[in-house]
């Protein structure tokens, strides 16, 4: 059924007139005792942008005073700033909270004890969330309004909500991102705004706000959960595990306003037929509120409900139902549109208003949704047994720590994890206890398993708006089997949560050296750890065996060589020293580490060979700014500096110079277009590297590294499509050519530094469709895609034949430095562990070939 699709009012009265704030409903009278935002906060919304300060500020001025609200923070931004919600409901509800909470728990746990009449007794739980993206600030003033609208708010319509509702009100998803923007155009805007685009106000500078500290979009991150304002947000998610979960953004000046339904065939096979048809039921209602103030709105015809890590589609795979809101935008106090001047307060009130249309279809519609939520779970079971794979097996003996930090991940969404409770054979391995673990398909959150853990290749749609893969147990580069059988008979205790643990020092204290094997994640953390202690280590480059507590061992290639004694006459460091930090990092950084007490090996080179590179410590500089991608830096700038705890500094990407870039003997340059840098640019660049620096790049970089001239590679030539086609169709059939984000196998030159730790073969993430030849260069293909790349995701035939043998990573001499060429992108997200390790060994390993 196609409601309303363009359903729109055509008013004269709307962007040009004066917008007060609070709003005044005819069927709703106002508890004066109850402060107004402007008696808090020293404004009236609309009229500037609001600090998060100011809305905590409201948050809790309200919750002192109300009896329909409680306040309370569930997470700290990097920042330090503070993530609030309000629980909002009527006084008899909170009197009993807890027993409310309890039983609709049992919704999801106990389905089949919740019968009709039972659900009908009870207030359906709603997480309304407001400006995951931070320049997008319209949400959160709507958040402070609508809370003053419950609070205040009296008569039949406000009680009615707050009898069948608990409202969980986060306000501010993105505080960090927020600040950055409103001091911006606050502090950039003057007594009397303009709307002209090219004033200060209306351009904020790199990286914008959007993007939390560590320029991560949030909105990608409610399935990884790699930064802690994501982790705060989904532990109250499934602290209360609401049916209904609204994410509230912007789009751009000249649209008008869109509620979901989206596009309907971009929607994840998972997501169940009643939670499309309950988005549809909702809509009517979105369209009612804004019809009521002559606002125009669309839905059906953008946006998707794919990817389960965004917050409009992260319900859908937990039996609520997520709903989008975008609205256009004013980003500035006001705005030039082709539809006049966009104000601020215009935003304001049609996200206010819209969140009101949800209340009114929530009221009206609270009994489907709580059995649709209990059904949801209550169909778990068949759902697993129409599925082929009865769990999955993750092996914890290869790559422990990556395989613990998937577990958590996905404990994180209430998974269920069990330890074995025998030994199991899978493909001629066998695990015994505790080597491995098992997830059964077999439980509550089965189609959130099947949503995160399956390959697909084939697809209703081939556009997509974000990615089109996220295998997770392939994006952690674990090892896993899936099982056919039902494993009940090898199901253990089930794990509650998971710990990362697995470090140890093997051998006592050594007279010789200590050797770590290159296998662990955090094992470049603790190569850091080691050279900023001043100790210089050895990298092994052939494969060896070496005495352990009497026992003879084998150490791949890349094992590091830690000596007792330091050669440099100028070191302080003691025996004792050393042995204290082997015990330190085996602790911290879960890795392995084995005492020796001889140089000599009884097999391969000895520790003190001609052929094993001394290495040094990195130096490390990312391009940044205007002519980067703010997303492409934040993710390298997360790994080095937050997960690896490596200095790195972010360098402009303009004015480059030998003073400059002196400092450095590593430079990142991450995704971008780097138009800042001209040939005065490139030519200090190529002599810097010459001159012995490690360049790396990575995705689109690396093209601008080879169109440039920095380095002699050559891009494959796209082959040309006939666009002889009618015009309505030239969109899908061009963005079917794109690679919006799928998973693909690479295989590797493990012999090479840069591949240290890895086999023969690897999953690797990949957006965009510039494919590099294969060098020429002695030894410099590292990685190249095979024959038959596709793992998992959306690839046109045209782009997977001329993506098949070709180079993912290039690494080669130049002069007297180092030319490391990433065709993709190994730090996707913060949640590509799998591939994290090949941008560490290109940074901590680049001088070593």
């Amino acid at each position: 059924m196609r409601f309303l699709i363009h359903f729109l009012f055509l008013s004269t009265i709307i962007s040009q007139q004066k917008i007060e704030l609070p709003m005044k409903f005819n069927n709703v009278n106002y508890d004066l005792s109850i402060p107004r935002p402007e008696e808090v906060m020293g404004h009236k919304i609309g009229e500037r942008h609001t600090r998060t300060s100011q809305v905590i500020d409201y948050f809790e001025a309200i919750a002192g005073i109300s009896d329909r609200v409680i306040m309370d923070d569930h997470a700290k931004s990097h920042e330090g700033r503070r993530l609030i919600h309000a629980i909002v409901t009527h006084p008899d509800n909170h009197n009993n909270l807890e027993s409310l909470k309890q039983e609709n728990i049992k919704i999801s746990d106990s389905p089949s004890q919740m019968t009709n009449r039972k659900l009908g007794t009870m207030p359906m739980i709603a997480y309304l969330g407001f400006s995951v993206h931070g320049d997008e600030a319209s949400g959160t003033e709507a958040a402070v309004l609508l809370l003053h609208h419950l609070a205040a708010g009296q008569g039949n319509e406000i009680d009615e909500i707050l009898k069948n509702t608990i409202l969980i009100i986060d306000p501010m998803f993105n505080p960090d991102g927020r600040d950055r923007f409103v001091n911006w155009v606050n502090g950039n805007r003057g007594l009397v705004p303009t709307s002209d685009i090219q004033d200060r106000e209306h351009n904020q500078p790199w990286p914008r706000g959007r993007t939390n500290h560590y320029l991560f979009d949030l909105n990608r991150d409610w399935l990884p959960v790699t930064q802690p304002e994501s982790e705060g947000r989904v532990k109250l998610f499934h602290k209360w595990r609401p049916q209904f979960l609204l994410d509230v953004h912007e789009m751009g000046r000249n649209s008008t306003y869109f509620f979901q339904p989206g596009i309907k065939s971009r929607i994840n096979p998972n997501t169940t037929k009643k939670a499309v048809e309950l988005t549809y039921k909702l809509a009517p209602f979105h369209a009612k509120r804004l019809d009521d103030i002559q606002s125009l709105y669309y839905s059906e015809e953008s946006f998707d409900d794919f990817y389960y890590g965004k917050g409009s589609t992260y319900g859908d795979i937990h039996g609520s139902v997520g709903i989008l809101f975008e609205q256009a935008s004013s980003r500035a106090l006001q705005t030039d549109s082709n539809q006049g001047k966009l104000s601020y307060a215009f935003s304001v009130r049609n996200q206010f208003m819209a969140t009101l249309g949800t209340l009114d279809g929530l009221v009206a519609l609270k009994n489907e949704f709580l059995k649709y939520h209990r059904d949801f779970y209550k169909t778990s079971k068949d759902v697993a047994t129409k599925n082929k794979i009865k769990g999955y097996l993750i092996n914890l003996k290869k790559n422990r720590t990556r395989a613990q930090l998937l577990l958590k991940t996905l404990q994180n969404h209430r998974v269920k994890v069990y330890d074995l409770s025998k030994s199991i054979a899978m493909r001629g391995k066998k695990f015994e206890i505790g080597e491995a673990v098992i997830i059964p398909t077999d439980q509550p959150q089965t189609r959130f398993i099947a949503g995160t853990m399956e390959k697909v290749t084939n697809f209703e749609d081939s556009l997509f708006y974000d990615v089109s893969a996220w295998t997770l147990p392939l994006a952690f580069g674990v090892d896993y089997y899936e099982m056919k059988q039902k494993p009940n008979a090898f199901l253990g205790s089930q794990l509650k949560s998971t710990l990362l643990d697995g470090g140890q020092l093997f051998g006592g204290k050594a007279n010789t050296a200590y050797l770590m094997p290159w296998s662990r994640y955090y094992n470049p953390r603790s190569l850091y750890k080691i050279l900023d202690r001043g100790i210089i280590p050895r990298l092994t480059t052939d494969s060896f065996t070496a005495e352990v507590s009497g026992k003879e061992m084998k150490f791949d290639k890349g094992t590091i060589i830690v000596p007792v004694y330091q050669r440099d006459a100028l070191s302080t460091i003691s025996p004792a020293d050393v042995h204290k930090l082997m015990q330190e990092i085996v602790e911290s950084d879960h890795v392995q580490i084995y005492a020796t007490n001889t140089a000599l090996t009884p097999q391969g080179p000895d520790l003190g060979g001609p052929f094993q590179s001394v290495l040094s410590k990195p130096e490390v500089a990312v391009l940044s700014g205007d002519g980067t991608s703010a997303y492409g830096v934040g993710e390298i700038w997360h790994l080095v500096n937050y997960r690896m705890k490596i200095p790195i500094s972010l360098l402009d990407a303009n004015n480059l110079n030998q003073g400059k870039l002196s400092k450095y003997n590593t430079l990142i340059l991450a995704d971008g277009s780097y138009s800042q840098l001209d040939s005065i640019d490139v030519n200090s660049l190529k002599d810097w590297i010459a001159n012995g620096g490690t360049l790396i790049s990575v995705q689109s970089a690396s093209r601008w590294v080879v169109e440039d001239s920095l380095t002699d590679e050559h891009l494959l030539e796209n082959n040309e499509l006939d666009f002889d086609i009618p015009y309505d169709q030239i969109r899908n059939v061009s963005g079917a050519q794109r690679i919006g984000g799928a998973i693909f196998n690479v295989e590797l030159d493990n012999t090479h530094p840069v591949a240290y730790g890895y086999g023969k073969t690897h999953p690797i993430f990949r957006r965009g469709t510039a494919f590099f030849k294969l060098s020429d260069a002695p030894a410099a293909n590292v990685g190249r895609y095979t024959s038959s790349p596709l793992i998992s995701g959306y690839i046109s035939e045209e782009k997977l034949d001329e993506m098949k043998n070709t180079a993912s990573i290039i690494s080669k001499k130049q002069d007297s430095g180092r030319i490391i060429m990433f065709a993709d992108n190994p730090a996707f997200r913060a949640f590509w562990y799998g591939t994290h390790g090949l941008l560490m060994n290109a940074i901590l390993f680049g001088k070593a070939f």
